[in-house]
């Protein structure tokens, strides 16, 4: 991390220019009790009339001056937090950035939110006016204790005594204060994060009519929030009271005193009043001590809050000198590569498997045997803990993380889409270098253009946060076309076909089939999604149970047929003719008579394929138990 000298250090010349206008301010502001002393001595006491004109123009340029250099002082001082602050934020954010997913996994949204910007927020107020106030309150404070010896010595003991004794409330205030802001900074993540979820899942939480019980949860975090910051209230109430009685007690002594010393002719009455003008001018220091304390102390505590999060590091990162590809061709190869996250069971257990350059794998299994974690390790979310990944017969260790992900398009499982214009989302990665001609070529092979046509605004149509107002199948065929927007050399499609009908998924599969030089990974729970693939794994318990071609697996009668059985399984008992038809139709949907004899073999199996396709056509998941 870098410290926060080092953020000052780039500003300071600035800095110094701000320190000059506030010691020159403080300076001017410490003249004014020298020039009443002279009024009173010189003019009232001594009747020196003429003298009084040139005493008044020296008020009015202390005054002059005074504006322009506190104007100088806190304008500087403000910048040069704001600039600090946007630097700090900017390196945290490229930080996180920067970390793996296994941050991520375990890391809350909310607390990331904190740490970005209330707590930076808070040590910009520490290195601004806060800061400004410090430097001010010693410097200020150094002075009038310095005048006010050069006075009376003797009378001098009494405000510093004064001082020393809200010092040390001070110290004490800020021990019990650091402590109770450290737990304010952790609170406000929780609450950060239950705000944050509810607000993104909104939906979720009004269809399970689950309002109640959420707003319950934010309460109780808020319960807490508030707790925390009526303890913080409660000591710097405790302490403060006594800022304000030594405030308020001392002029009175000094006058009560130094009238004593007036008395006596140990003193003129003009010095006596301008020690008096001093011993107010001190009360504003200690004054602030407590407030300056409080300030501080927050600032410290989310110091260390951003601290934690520069003490991580990435657990994937790049070798000294990467190997660079000039033309990533697209051959993929796992060697016995095995898997498991900190603290959980194996995920992936010795799986091996090449596709060839322009070749297509099918990849198939029940909810959590390991599919998507394939395509993790491919783009190194993560690492293998045992076994290698090749790309093009590099280790894809040594290969820079940014060339390795440029390699793939990737269409998730759980669709992302930002706030956006459509056209952008779909230039996403590469927006400086894809035109709207690409564009819709892409959202026409994704069978997006459609839709996005018959909106107002077309490509130019903003769509709400997470594809917010669009639905689920068009969400997909986004996220589609942002991936053959890019051409990359191998395309991932894990489970995105989904929420589409069978016709469009049809229409898509056919597309990817025509990307001859793609290597293409489908991630499917629908046998017609990767029954065209060249080859299809089926993933059991993180392991590789059955392989080969559709032809091949279903003669094997192990789950892969009985995935299929379940899908279609009405089909054949019904018609299996009809069956066989349409399996020959599907092989050659490109050509027009098959196109036409597949309408003949639909009409012919009506009663026998109605319920499968209809189960298919919302998702065909709920059969299919064994690999769904």
């Amino acid at each position: 991390m870098k410290k926060i000298s080092s953020y000052i250090w780039d500003y300071k010349f600035s800095y110094l220019a701000a320190i000059a206008s506030l010691l020159i301010a403080v300076t001017l502001d410490m003249m004014g009790p020298r020039l009443m002393a002279l009024v009173v001595d010189d003019v009232i006491v001594g009747g020196n009339i003429a003298e009084l004109k040139y005493l008044l123009l020296g008020f009015l340029g202390v005054g002059i001056g005074r504006c322009l250099f506190q104007y100088a002082k806190e304008y500087t001082f403000d910048k040069n937090g704001i600039r600090i602050s946007a630097d700090m934020r900017r390196d945290l954010f490229r930080h996180v950035q920067g970390l793996s997913a296994e941050f991520f996994d375990r890391t809350n949204t909310g607390e990331l939110m904190a740490r970005v910007k209330e707590d930076i927020d808070r040590i910009w107020d520490a290195i601004g006016y806060v800061g400004m106030l410090l430097i001010e309150v010693i410097y200020h404070t150094s002075i009038i204790l310095i005048s006010m010896y050069l006075l009376n010595w003797k009378l001098a003991l009494l405000p510093t005594a004064a001082m020393l004794l809200c010092g040390t409330i001070a110290l004490l205030m800020e021990r019990k204060l650091g402590q109770v802001y450290e737990e304010i900074s952790e609170e406000n993540a929780k609450l950060n994060t239950v705000a944050e979820e509810n607000l993104a899942g909104v939906r979720t939480v009004k269809a399970f009519a689950r309002e109640k019980h959420e707003i319950g949860k934010f309460l109780s975090h808020n319960k807490r929030y508030y707790e925390l910051n009526m303890q913080q209230s409660r000591v710097f109430v405790r302490y403060y009271p006594f800022f304000s009685v030594v405030s308020k007690v001392l002029p009175i002594l000094t006058i009560l005193v130094g009238g004593g010393f007036v008395i006596k002719g140990q003193m003129t009455l003009g010095q006596m009043t301008a020690f008096v003008e001093y011993s107010t001018n001190i009360v504003w220091p200690m004054e602030m001590l407590g407030w300056l304390t409080n300030s501080f102390s927050a600032a410290v505590a989310s110091n260390k809050k951003v601290r934690k999060i520069y003490e991580e590091r990435p657990t994937i990162t790049e070798t000294a000198e990467p190997v660079r590809i000039e033309q990533v061709a697209g051959k993929i190869r796992f060697d016995h590569v095995s898997f498991h996250k900190a603290d959980l069971h194996e995920i992936l257990h010795d799986i091996s498997f090449t596709v060839e350059a322009g070749k297509t794998l099918g990849i198939m299994g029940a909810t959590g045997a390991g599919k998507t974690s394939i395509v993790q390790l491919l783009q190194r979310m993560y690492d293998a803990t045992e076994g290698a990944i090749y790309l093009d017969d590099v280790n894809i260790k040594e290969l820079s993380l940014a060339q390795l992900r440029t390699s793939v398009s990737y269409v998730m499982q759980d669709v992302f889409l930002f706030s956006d214009t459509i056209n952008d989302n779909i230039k996403l990665g590469k927006k400086d270098f894809l035109d709207f001609r690409t564009v819709r070529r892409a959202s026409a092979q994704a069978q997006a253009s459609d839709f996005i046509e018959r909106m107002e605004d077309t490509y130019d149509t903003v769509i709400g946060e997470r594809g917010v107002g669009l639905s689920g199948g068009q969400k997909q065929r986004i996220s589609i076309a942002r991936a053959l927007a890019k051409k990359d050399p191998v395309l991932v499609m894990d489970d995105s076909t989904s929420a589409l009908d069978m016709e469009t998924e049809q229409m898509i599969q056919q597309t990817l089939r025509e990307l001859e030089n793609t290597t293409k990974i489908i991630i499917a729970h629908r046998i017609s999604a990767v029954r065209h693939a060249d080859e299809i794994i089926v993933l059991e318990d993180g392991a590789i149970a059955e392989r080969g071609t559709h032809e091949e697996l279903l003669a094997k009668r192990g789950l892969y047929y009985e995935t299929y059985e379940s899908q279609y399984g009405q089909v054949s008992a019904n018609n299996e003719d009809a069956l066989q038809g349409r399996e020959a139709v599907q092989a050659s949907v490109n050509n027009e008579d098959a196109l036409q004899g597949r309408e003949a073999v639909q009409k012919t199996e009506m009663k026998g394929i109605a319920t499968a396709d209809a189960r298919q056509t919302k998702g065909g998941e709920t059969d299919g138990s064994q690999l769904v």
